[in-house]
């Protein structure tokens, strides 16, 4: 499962980039490493890897030319490359072996669109039929893909990353090596009707959206405006595609927000929480930081900070797996009924034919 990318490596070479040490079978004539593969695909040039000692005859089976390990493995006929994180490791090889990104082109293209008062900072790169609006300000070697629209007053900072379509509205602040993957929108009007003489009137938003240092948001993605004040993304947030941030909404440092999960108004999340996917919050709820939350949970009230909660409506995950296990037993339970309401009425049957005593 080749890379394509041309870099090849020894695995000593390797270890030394890893800060691994090798340990198990040597070659007479070690091979050129060129790329990465999980154990099941992987061939004889590339390195995988296991994170747990279950995998062991997986590995094994496998045709990669060395495993990458957290803990030796005993009778893994290859060679391993022992690290303290299997993650990390797996971080740094697959950015060894990443495809060689075109250059970008430095500089504004030609069929993009400037207002005035525009401050683009060194090495910004501006993309095929782009809009920034009057008043923008872009810090260097940041890059606006094509098709992106950035609004009015909008404050991006330095090294961050717009793929094509990315609408940032006005009044935003983006922080510094924010990744905003395509068509995802930041600052749109939120979802804030009253009803008013038989009819929904949409609630001005008049403030606005800022993105912290770090953070990332995936493809399809919206955060929209706050009321008044800002709708907040903490520093090293990660966000899924397909994500809703709604008005008002404050998220912690360093969470991570998985596929299709959608925040309601005026949330606050503290720092290292995790949704996973599909997971839904009532509005005005706090989630206590380090709280996890299972995919599909429906949170309704507020929760304290490092619970681990899932079903809908959201309960403790041991609570959960008993609410689960009794609802698995259902049909057997509705059977059993069944066979003991029939039982009975054959013994009232009975009592009725001998007549009174």
């Amino acid at each position: 499962m080749n890379s394509g990318t041309g870099m090849d490596v020894t695995l000593e070479e390797l270890a030394q980039r890893l800060g691994a040490e090798v340990l198990g079978a040597r070659t007479p004539r070690p091979p050129r490493i060129t790329g990465i593969g999980p154990v099941e695909m992987a061939g004889p040039e590339d390195v995988t890897f296991v994170t747990e000692a279950r995998y062991a005859a997986a590995a094994a089976k496998s045709g990669a030319a060395a495993v990458i390990v957290a803990k030796p493995l005993a009778g893994l006929p290859k060679p391993q490359l022992v690290v303290k994180d299997v993650n990390a490791a797996l971080i740094a090889t697959l950015t060894l072996f990443a495809p060689e990104p075109r250059p970008v082109s430095v500089g504004v293209d030609p069929t993009a669109r400037v207002g005035t008062n525009v401050r683009l900072a060194e090495g910004v790169s501006v993309g095929p039929h782009a809009v920034i609006k009057n008043d923008v300000e872009i810090g260097a070697r940041s890059v606006i893909g094509s098709g992106c629209q950035i609004g009015e007053n909008t404050k991006i900072g330095a090294d961050c990353r717009f793929d094509a379509h990315v609408v940032i509205y006005h009044g935003c602040t983006i922080g510094h090596h924010v990744v905003i993957q395509a068509n995802s929108t930041i600052g749109s009007v939120g979802f804030g009707y009253a009803f008013i003489d038989g009819a929904h009137r949409l609630i001005p938003h008049n403030g606005g959206v800022i993105v912290e240092d770090f953070v990332e948001i995936g493809a399809n993605t919206c955060v929209d405006r706050a009321k008044f004040g800002n709708t907040i993304i903490g520093a090293g947030t990660k966000i899924d595609n397909l994500v809703q941030i709604a008005h008002n909404v404050v998220i912690g440092k360093c969470c991570l927000i998985a596929a299709q999960v959608g925040v309601a108004g005026s949330c606050r999340l503290g720092d290292g929480v995790v949704l996973a996917g599909q997971v839904g919050l009532a509005d005005n709820i706090e989630i206590g930081a380090g709280t996890m939350v299972g995919a599909q949970a429906g949170v309704m009230s507020s929760v304290p900070p490092g619970e681990k909660l899932a079903w809908a409506p959201a309960l403790n995950v041991k609570e959960a797996a008993r609410v689960v296990a009794h609802v698995l037993r259902l049909p057997k339970l509705a059977h059993d009924l069944k066979r003991l309401t029939a039982k009975v009425d054959r013994l009232e049957a009975a009592k009725n034919d001998q007549g009174p005593g």
